[in-house]
Formats: structure tokens, sequence, C-alpha cells
């Protein structure tokens, strides 16, 4: 699978953006899907997670503000990012962990392949 994220940008705190990432490949609908998000010095960071059949599941800072969702007829998935803080200003990086597997898995290594990322900055 290939992916390619899009769709940072600059937003002001409390403002709203939403991150599609388009994926290549046969194979896309039969896996779990991710988003990480990396801010400098600091390690990658799992956002949310969503499973072939649409379960999700989020991290902790983001649970109640963003939502995760998939659209696997057009191989796409998306992550809303509302209510943005300025802590939220990281590159963020979409990930699917592979075909064998059927479950999310919040560590980084637990997926085979990534997108590029795509750099979000909140201001205050």
């Amino acid at each position: 699978v290939q992916l390619q994220a899009s769709g940072g940008g600059l937003v002001q705190t409390g403002g709203s953006l939403r991150l599609p990432c388009a994926g290549s490949g046969r194979s896309f609908s039969g896996n779990v899907m991710a988003w990480f998000r990396q801010a400098p010095g600091k390690e990658r960071e799992f956002v949310a997670g969503i499973g072939r059949e649409g379960f999700t599941s989020y991290g902790d800072s983001v649970k109640g503000r963003y939502t995760i969702s998939r659209d696997n007829a057009k191989n796409t998935m998306f992550l809303q990012m509302n209510n943005l803080k300025v802590d939220d200003t990281a590159v963020y990086y979409c990930a699917a962990r592979g075909s064998s597997f059927t479950t999310i898995s919040r560590s980084r290594h637990g997926y085979a392949y990534w997108g590029q990322g795509t750099l979000v900055t909140v201001s205050s």
C-alpha cells in the first residue's frame, strides 16, 4: 500500500482542518489504518486508528475533538480535527498495518506502510 497525506496548513487556535490520506493498491480496504503525529523533539504519537469495518480508537489528547473515517471505495482515509490547540502542532502521518492484521495498534512499530507526512501548525 502506498499512502499520501495532505491537507496540512496553518490554522488558529480553535480552528479546524481535515486531512485526507490517499492510498493506492487493491489492499487498502483490507488494512487497519491510523494517524500518528510527531512534534519537534518528541516521539511519534498515536492519534487515531480505524479498523477494516470502521471500529475506531483515539489517543487521549485528541478524544472528542478528532474524528477518523475511511472511504474504501475511494481508497481514502480522513482525519477531521476540530477545536485545534497549539499543542496539536506536528507533522501528521498516515499509516497502514498490512493486510494480515485485524486490530488497531497504538505503537508506530505496528505499521508497515507510511505516508510522507503533512505539517499542521496551530497558532495562538
